[in-house]
């Protein structure tokens, strides 16, 4: 078992865990190779796409503070 939390990406963002079983994200990347993309790219995507459209409908809203830990140096 891997875990990336609270670990850097090769690309500088934080890697997230997430759950979803074998079957589904086997055929999700039979859907993502339709579309030219990569399941990572996709997810991002779904994610942008739903906090913007919450943000125009909350303008005010702001997230949780939750503590973070530092970058190394």
């Amino acid at each position: 078992m891997v875990s990336y939390i609270g670990h850097m990406t090769t690309k500088g963002t934080p890697g997230r865990v997430i759950r979803i079983d074998d079957e589904t994200w086997d055929f999700f990347e039979l859907v993502c190779d339709e579309k030219g993309l990569g399941r990572a790219t996709d997810l991002r995507m779904y994610v942008k796409r739903e906090v913007a459209a919450f943000r125009r409908k909350n303008p005010d809203a702001k997230p949780k503070p939750k503590p973070r830990a530092n970058a190394e140096s």
